[in-house]
């Protein structure tokens, strides 16, 4: 361990303090005026200012666009296992006031937990970890020792195959299980229902917990209605919707094994002679006449399109483009749940965006409620980065 004295210092280039001040937790590579040589990627260090003196401490990064990630603004606080353990029991406190009685959740949300490139998710007496900056990768033994402490899971899973790893300089690989033993699905329950979970190769870490709050929300407007679940994964919207009382549900995705999982959860919440599985492409449903006649109501939650902000053009026609088809495709009267979970794409752009699907499609459409992600993913208003969510229920006039 660093003793808290010997941290190396990378200095904040000037006149660049007053956002890191006003509570953000990143500095950027362009905002370093220096940094001590041979530093190694992910390295804790302390960032200071000519002017201010010392802003935080955190990791550092010499070729990351992210140079530099505030763990904490004292001075007097070692990264240590009882730092991490003091975080996560803050976080844990938290999503049970959130979520009394339930057990699966994100625990720890990054940023907005205060442990920048840090995700935890918990199902039950299992926890499933990503780290997506190096600095928490190098951690790794502190934060699986402060779970233990904290928690006492039967199994931690240490997850490394998000693509944003790569933004880091980080490899991609197999989940590990780092602790306990675990090879199969696991079952969770959720206020949207029952549902399998693929811990090892399933999405993220397994579950779409941001959309929780929306599915509840969009769940009423498909009573006595058709519904398609595009993009769906598990089958998380479309489950919802037919516990709700859906008279049918289809739900499509292109990925095979993502198509058994959701029929799987069909059967164990006991709608499955309800619901549909289609393994194939969204737009090239939505792009045709539905021979059984037009859904009522239409759910999409597509991949991230904008990765990174040089990729926001192309992104926004494709959501203008597939938004258009969910658009014409409905009725006068139809509802259409439509998401973008980019923080490269803000609330107005993606309420813009919709305008001009509208016009695309030449439909008059208005907007019913405009969502974020669920509670346990909170928001740092210091960092509109962590506001990634953007959710609309929207109603064919």
């Amino acid at each position: 361990m660093t003793p808290i004295s010997e941290y190396p210092q990378v200095v904040l280039k000037p006149k660049e303090e007053g956002r890191l001040q006003a509570g953000h937790l990143w500095a950027f590579s362009n905002e370093i005026a220096e940094a001590p040589s041979g530093i190694e990627a992910g390295a804790l260090a302390d960032l200071v200012h000519s002017r201010s003196g010392f802003l935080g401490r955190g990791f550092y990064h010499p070729h990351s666009l992210i140079a530099f990630r505030i763990l904490t603004d004292q001075k007097d606080q070692d990264i240590d296992q009882a730092f991490f353990e003091k975080r996560i029991r803050e976080a844990l406190i938290w999503r049970e006031k959130l979520y009394p009685g339930c057990t699966a959740y994100r625990l720890v949300f990054g940023e907005s937990d205060r442990l920048p490139g840090l995700i935890i998710d918990r199902y039950g007496s299992v926890v499933a970890i990503q780290a997506i900056a190096a600095g928490m990768d190098r951690c790794q033994e502190r934060i699986v020792s402060a779970l233990k402490s904290v928690l006492k899971p039967e199994i931690i899973i240490w997850r490394t195959d998000s693509s944003l790893r790569e933004l880091e300089k980080l490899s991609q690989g197999a989940p590990q299980v780092v602790h306990g033993t675990h090879s199969g699905r696991l079952q969770i329950q959720t206020e949207n229902g029952l549902f399998w979970v693929d811990l090892l190769g399933g999405q993220k870490t397994g579950f779409y917990f941001d959309q929780r709050d929306n599915r509840q929300a969009l769940a009423p407007y498909c009573k006595g209605k058709r519904m398609l679940d595009a993009f769906c994964y598990s089958g998380g919207f479309g489950i919802a919707a037919a516990r709700e009382g859906a008279k049918e549900v289809v739900l499509v995705d292109s990925a095979h094994a993502a198509l058994e999982l959701a029929q799987a959860n069909a059967e164990l919440n006991e709608v499955a002679d309800r619901v549909t599985c289609v393994e194939g492409d969204a737009l090239a449903l939505l792009a045709h006449e539905n021979p059984s006649g037009p859904f009522d109501v239409i759910a999409i939650d597509p991949p991230a399109y904008a990765r990174s902000k040089k990729h926001l053009p192309a992104a926004l026609k494709a959501y203008e483009k597939l938004n258009a088809l969910a658009m014409g495709a409905l009725p006068k009267g139809g509802i259409l749940a439509t998401s973008s979970c980019s923080h490269h794409v803000g609330r107005e752009t993606f309420v813009e965006m919709l305008r001009r699907s509208a016009r695309k499609a030449n439909r008059s459409v208005r907007l019913i409620e405009l969502r974020s992600q669920a509670k346990d993913h909170p928001v740092l208003l210091s960092m509109p980065e962590t506001e990634y969510l953007k959710f609309a229920i929207l109603q064919i006039n």
